[in-house]
């Protein structure tokens, strides 16, 4: 079948109305765009006939997750640690660091990785979980490979701004660069594949859901098996505040024999955009604070807390085997639509930049693998230990610049008011962590200058 018809035959051959005006390299680019599109699956998601979840119907099984919370935690900490120090000594631990969002609601017309957010340094988003990579691997004498997964929008940026930073730190060959898969934006309305120029399809990134594909894909999943990887510690970019490969929940994660594990914090309020970690049927799921109705968010317990409090906040735990034995199921994760605002030419090929709404992403998220771990395992933390995401622009309620660098401030004066040290309320303070990578560390670090400053005195 030609191409016109395989178009036609999905209602999608206004695709070719400006073929005829392109040169001879961009039309050889554009007809592979075409080549990578399922059709078959994209006019089955138009058209609501690919199966998809109804989550208001899920919620209403839900119930709160089974997690370790608290004392549990307290209590089994120094064995956890024990377990997950280990298995990163042996060189058992990789990293995956998410990295495919650009910095549009930061007013940042660059990948968001490169986000300037160090509270005195101006340190990168990549800097700052290298640097704390770098720290980890000094402080266990190991190597630890770092997967980067980009989109088709931040790639080559991403893979310049390595480039040029050496790498930030890491060595050549513990940086792994790759893309992830992509799909068509579609017109909410009628269905149709929107172009963002005469060449080009308006793409947008397949989600976190299509880590799996990509890692299979690109040949991370083999890599990591040749290392000896045994366990991969999953990190988005955009929370600064997430510990690297933390020996306590690989320890958690390993004595429990989990599959998939998911570090979650309290939620701050009913309706905060984090997914709702839940117990449906016995499995551990996530519903994304989207499909979750008020009703169910607000809903309360006996003590009048929050009945559904376990907020996701992207930071897992996989076994390298589990991701290899579900390459194939990953491709049947459910597509989550979201309703966007997508520039697009019209007809007559002007471009068009609509003020509201106009079109459908569809995504798949990394957390819709819960279903298929036969054990997953549900970690509680403190969010102000372990998040603390910028996702908007300055002046928005929450979740910005300001925001997260306050936190990583106040972090850093609280490790060194532990140690001893005191500080006057106004004075900022960043703790890079080749000095000291936790409160452990700085109590250490500054208990040795006390020490050597107590003997040079007496000398």
């Amino acid at each position: 079948m030609s191409a016109l018809a395989t178009l036609a035959s999905f209602q999608q051959d206004h695709l070719l109305q400006f073929a005829a005006q392109l040169e001879r390299d961009e039309l050889a680019a554009f007809e592979q765009q075409l080549a990578d599109i399922d059709f078959e699956l994209l006019h089955r998601l138009t058209k609501d006939e690919e199966a998809t979840v109804d989550w208001a119907a899920l919620a209403t099984r839900a119930e709160p997750p089974i997690a370790v919370r608290g004392a549990e935690v307290d209590k089994n900490r120094d064995r956890a640690i024990e377990v997950g120090e280990a298995a990163i000594r042996s060189g058992r631990v990789g990293m995956i660091l998410v990295a495919g969002g650009q910095g549009t609601r930061l007013g940042f017309d660059q990948p968001k990785g490169l986000f300037p957010i160090g509270p005195l340094s101006d340190r990168t988003l990549f800097q700052m979980h290298c640097d704390r990579l770098l720290a980890v691997m000094q402080r266990y004498g190991v190597a630890i490979p770092l997967y980067v997964m980009t989109s088709p929008a931040t790639d080559q940026e991403t893979r310049e701004y390595f480039s040029k930073n050496d790498r930030c730190g890491l060595d050549e060959d513990l940086l792994t660069i790759f893309c992830q898969g992509s799909m068509p934006a579609v017109d909410a309305e009628s269905g149709k594949v929107l172009m963002a120029s005469k060449s080009e399809i308006a793409l947008s990134p397949d989600g976190h859901g299509g880590l799996v594909a990509a890692l299979h894909k690109r040949g991370c999943l083999n890599d990591a098996r040749a290392r000896g990887i045994e366990h991969f510690y999953y990190v988005q970019v955009d929370n600064p505040m997430a510990r690297i490969c933390e020996p306590e929940l690989i320890g958690f994660h390993i004595l429990s024999e989990s599959q998939m594990t998911t570090q979650v914090v309290k939620k701050r309020f009913a309706k905060e955009k984090v997914g709702n970690v839940v117990q449906i049927d016995g499995k551990t799921q996530i519903i994304e604070y989207s499909d979750l109705p008020d009703e169910i968010a607000e809903a309360t317990d006996s003590q009048g807390e929050l009945k559904f409090w376990a907020g996701n906040i992207a930071i897992h735990v996989f076994q390298r085997e589990f991701l290899e034995s579900v390459v194939d199921s990953a491709d049947g994760l459910p597509f989550h639509r979201a309703h966007k605002a997508v520039a697009h030419l019209d007809a007559s090929g002007l471009l068009v930049k609509p003020a509201g709404p106009n079109a459908i992403k569809f995504e798949r998220f990394i957390f819709d693998l819960l279903p298929l771990a036969d054990t997953a395992m549900v970690v509680e933390a403190d969010a102000a230990d372990v998040f603390a995401p910028v996702k908007n622009a300055d002046g928005a309620a929450v979740d910005t610049p300001a925001h997260t660098k306050a936190a990583i401030v106040a972090q850093h004066r609280s490790w060194l008011q532990q140690a001893g040290v005191k500080i006057p309320p106004d004075v900022q303070v960043e703790i890079h962590p080749s000095w000291a990578l936790d409160a452990t560390e700085v109590r250490a670090k500054v208990q040795s200058e006390l020490k050597i400053e107590a003997d040079t005195y007496l000398r």
